[in-house]
């Protein structure tokens, strides 16, 4: 029996490597991805394939043509929303969420999913003024694995 594993799904991503190595991640967790078109590289893209090395047939992957009828299959209070201007950090997230969902790398999630799930929005900290994000696979990282930790996966 397969254990209820979080789920990612990537936003409109726009940089192959972060999507190769995020779905690295995601094989060796054995969750399950969701890409979210249009995307900025084709999925031929040697920096994508190389990212991900030869995982790629163990990854659970998912394309969607837009992100709705994705989020229609979650209860809401299922699903978390990653930005930098989500008010509560991610370590108020109860195990529960099965859908985790992270923008693109420049310009984050659009707004209407903001206005639509704003209670649903969380951030990883940062202590720099001056940073303005964290690299996008380092996020899906740290959230994931904080997801397992807390269903007691490890």
């Amino acid at each position: 029996m397969r254990v209820n594993y979080p789920q990612v799904c990537l936003f409109q991503p726009e940089i192959p490597q972060n999507t190769g190595t995020i779905g690295r991640l995601v094989a060796a967790t054995q969750s399950r991805l969701h890409l979210v078109r249009p995307f900025g590289f084709s999925t031929e893209d040697k920096n994508l394939r190389r990212a991900g090395l030869d995982y790629w047939p163990y990854l659970d992957l998912e394309i969607h043509d837009s992100i709705q009828p994705l989020l229609d299959l979650f209860p809401t209070k299922k699903i978390a929303f990653f930005s930098k201007y989500g008010e509560k950090p991610y370590t108020q997230m109860d195990c529960e969420k099965d859908l985790l969902v992270f923008g693109r790398e420049t310009s984050g999630l659009p707004d209407d999913l903001w206005n639509r799930y704003e209670e649903c929005f969380y951030q990883i900290p940062m202590f720099h003024s001056e940073v303005r994000s964290l690299n996008l696979a380092n996020s899906v990282s740290i959230v994931l694995y904080d997801q397992l930790h807390r269903r007691g996966l490890f």
